[in-house]
């Protein structure tokens, strides 16, 4: 078994959640918020509702899925980029940005139509959560399909812990970060086969099955992750070489690679949170 790597870790048993914890299906997946703040039921209710309000709106303009969302309209060339919401011109500049970062292999045209999904999820919930600190709720877990992002604490004195699902048996995870203020992204092959593509051959990208991004921004962090699979074992050294974040990495054909500062905790630690 590669270093890193446990054969079917079960998840941890956690503790009840105190503070609200909530979870909705939105953009085709689930996202939950889980608010640890000593703030009246009734604002805590509110502070989630918001969040899931939010998701819906995105969910309605970046939709690859809805006919009417404006990345739809806008790749099929019924809407001009001038004529589009300043979040999704902001998400296209930033993509753009990415796009020289990486070489060009994060490219939201890389499966031959208009698709930022590979960075809208952890934008969507890394905003969410900015949303949640300005409003007051500064101990938050915010999950949108395990693209997750915590502040703050769970409890006085104890940090957030966040499993990874193992790469092969989804019942169970090989990893456990851990951490206060974490952005913590996974991308790869495990639950939806190989959808990421490689921009420079147009073929699926299939040999590193799992890659995990941590550090400070999510949207960075999940598109970082995408990045990952997209290169193939050329992205070990070039997710190995990024500022400000560590990794953790599953190749198909079982090697475990993880950045010696990786912030993890023991596999048997509680889970305050199981969002």
């Amino acid at each position: 078994m590669p270093d890193g790597l446990r054969p079917n870790s079960p998840l941890p048993n956690g503790l009840r959640p105190s503070g609200l914890l909530r979870h909705e299906e939105i953009m085709g997946t689930m996202i939950a918020v889980h608010l640890t703040d000593p703030l009246p039921p009734g604002r805590l209710a509110q502070l989630a509702e918001d969040v899931f309000d939010w998701m819906r709106e995105v969910d309605r303009r970046f939709s690859t899925y809805k006919p009417d969302s404006e990345v739809c309209r806008l790749d099929r060339g019924e809407l001009r980029l001038a004529d589009c919401s300043q979040d999704l011109r902001t998400v296209l500049d930033a993509c753009a940005d990415l796009w020289q970062e990486t070489d060009g292999y994060f490219d939201v045209y890389a499966t031959g139509r208009l698709d930022p999904s590979g960075y809208v999820k952890g934008w969507a919930a890394e905003i969410a959560s900015a949303r949640l600190t300005e409003a007051g709720s500064v101990n938050h877990f915010v999950n949108a399909g395990g693209d997750i992002r915590t502040r703050g604490a769970p409890a006085p004195g104890q940090r957030w812990h966040v499993p990874i699902r193992h790469p092969w048996h989804g019942d169970g995870a090989y990893l456990m970060v851990a951490g206060n203020d974490l952005a913590v992204a996974t991308s790869g092959t495990y639950e939806r086969g190989p959808h990421v593509v490689n921009p420079r051959d147009g073929t699926p990208a299939a040999v590193l099955r799992s890659v995990t991004v941590v550090g400070p921004d999510l949207a960075r962090a999940d598109a970082y992750a995408t990045t990952g699979v997209a290169m193939g074992l050329d992205g070990l050294d070039w997710l190995a070489k990024l500022a400000g974040y560590q990794v953790a990495v599953v190749t198909e054909d079982g090697r475990g690679f993880i950045s010696p500062d990786l912030p993890q905790a023991p596999m048997d630690a509680v889970v305050p949170a199981q969002a």
